[in-house]
């Protein structure tokens, strides 16, 4: 099975590069966004779709697949991509991200800084020691232990090509000594993780470290010398990221800086436009994010530039739509700007047609991808400043 990872930086001036990321499965042009295929299904839209809208690469949830169907089940399929009918390149996280969410309320307020005030995250469901995070399923009820080397085992019956060790996640509102000890639990897991994978493993699938530390640039430098100097095929940047988007922005650029370079960096859990091109910018390879999908879900279509409301998205269940008989965003290629207005995406919205979210979906889809294509070519052309203008708000 053939695994690589190549890259250029086309300019001095800018960290931003242009990578070939090579899996069994096929190879991947980076900088790259993934799509969260969470359950084994992209909500709405199937893959031949997505593979139209020149989709990449999916990641898929350990947490979720392990609860149902089974990672069994899967195996017994021929593995995600057999079972869902997608051929191309897959990630699977580890499932320490929702195992955190369980704990400490939304994962996606605390990492990305629009965290909570003290007291308001809900009470912990789980407990977390050094065997691995103990919870209730929410299918059944029953207490599962997720183990490192449990949450291999999975990954290996999903089949994955690219996989993540198991850590845990931790938020912004905690002291640094807890940071400090679970970012140390972490680096123990991902050894016990690593060391279940090289037990296990047959060739076709490779492993990411997870950089932890939290918001303490000590304790970042600390999870960056542990990933670097542990044999794992690629980076994770991971953890609470801060309390602004300016405090995330110097966290991942700190880190990404100090990486090793010949391996594949991938962002967790981050996706706005914005976000993407800082993190392109300070040398990012991957980024990955439930919120495309789950925009459109809730009547949101991404357009290039912004709307006029200071959000990368315009909102369709809004009476302005109406009678608009233009798409989504006139000069886009995907098939639902080439066949439908936003008056009837808007009807449909209002009458609360399923097709509506499918729609907007695949529009939200081509949209990153054509952002990372033109993230690419600017990388390419060394104007990404410019490119960068005409997409952010």
């Amino acid at each position: 099975m053939t695994f690589s990872f190549t890259y250029t930086i086309p300019h001095s001036h800018s960290k931003a590069r242009l990578g070939v990321l090579t899996t069994p499965h096929g190879t991947i042009n980076t900088p790259a966004f993934i799509f969260c295929a969470t359950k084994a299904s992209i909500k709405g839209v199937d893959p031949v779709q997505m593979k139209k809208e020149k989709t990449q690469i999916i990641l898929s949830n350990t947490y979720h697949l392990m609860l149902q169907p089974g990672g069994e089940v899967v195996e017994n399929s021929g593995g995600l991509h057999k079972f869902m009918g997608w051929d191309g390149p897959m990630l699977t996280d580890s499932g320490g991200y929702q195992i955190f969410s369980l704990g400490h309320g939304s994962v996606s307020q605390e990492i990305k800084g629009r965290r909570q005030a003290q007291g308001e995250h809900r009470k912990s469901l789980v407990k977390i020691t050094e065997d691995g995070a103990m919870f209730r399923s929410y299918t059944d009820g029953n207490k599962q232990l997720l183990t490192p080397e449990r949450s291999i085992k999975i990954q290996k019956q999903l089949g994955a090509d690219l996989i993540v060790v198991l850590d845990e996640c931790t938020p912004y509102n905690v002291t640094k000594n807890y940071t400090r000890r679970s970012m140390e639990m972490s680096h123990r897991w991902a050894i016990r993780s690593l060391n279940e994978f090289n037990r296990i493993t047959n060739g076709e699938q490779r492993l990411y470290g997870i950089v932890q530390g939290g918001v303490y640039q000590d304790l970042r430098n600390e999870g960056i010398d542990f990933v670097n100097s542990t044999k794992f095929f690629g980076h994770a940047i991971g953890g609470s990221l801060g309390a602004t988007k300016e405090q995330m922005y110097e966290i991942v650029g700190y880190t990404a800086a100090r990486l090793s370079t010949d391996r594949p960096i991938h962002l967790l859990g981050i996706g706005g436009i914005r976000d993407i091109f800082s993190g392109v910018k300070h040398g990012i390879d991957t980024f990955d994010c439930v919120h495309p999908t789950r925009l459109a879900r809730h009547g949101g279509a991404l357009v290039k530039g912004g709307s006029d409301t200071g959000r990368e998205h315009i909102n369709l269940r809004n009476s302005k739509y109406k009678l608009d008989k233009e798409p989504i965003e006139p000069g886009c290629d995907c098939s639902t700007c080439s066949s439908y207005s936003r008056s009837y995406l808007h009807h449909l919205l209002k009458a609360q047609e399923l097709l509506a979210l499918s729609l907007i979906t695949v529009h939200n889809v081509r949209f990153m991808n054509r952002c990372l294509e033109a993230i690419r070519e600017g990388i390419a052309n060394g104007n990404l400043d410019e490119v960068e203008k005409e997409w952010v708000v």
